[in-house]
């Protein structure tokens, strides 16, 4: 790698990206009180199986206090 070099980040095509929900074992939402490992911070549109259970209320917003 290049220094200064970033790699990218996968981001899960349930969610709309901005912002990236990470593919991971388990996201949480970084206003709660998860255990991760990855962690988003909301709101994120579910536009796909929310398969991190990030929308608790099936609004289609999850993460939405953040």
């Amino acid at each position: 790698m290049i220094a200064g070099q970033s790699i990218a980040q996968e981001c899960d095509p349930n969610y709309e990206n901005p912002p990236c929900v990470p593919i991971a074992d388990d996201v949480d939402c970084a206003s709660g009180n998860g255990n991760g490992p990855a962690y988003v911070n909301g709101p994120v549109r579910v536009i796909g199986r929310d398969v991190y259970g990030l929308d608790r209320d099936g609004n289609g917003i999850g993460c939405e206090n953040g």
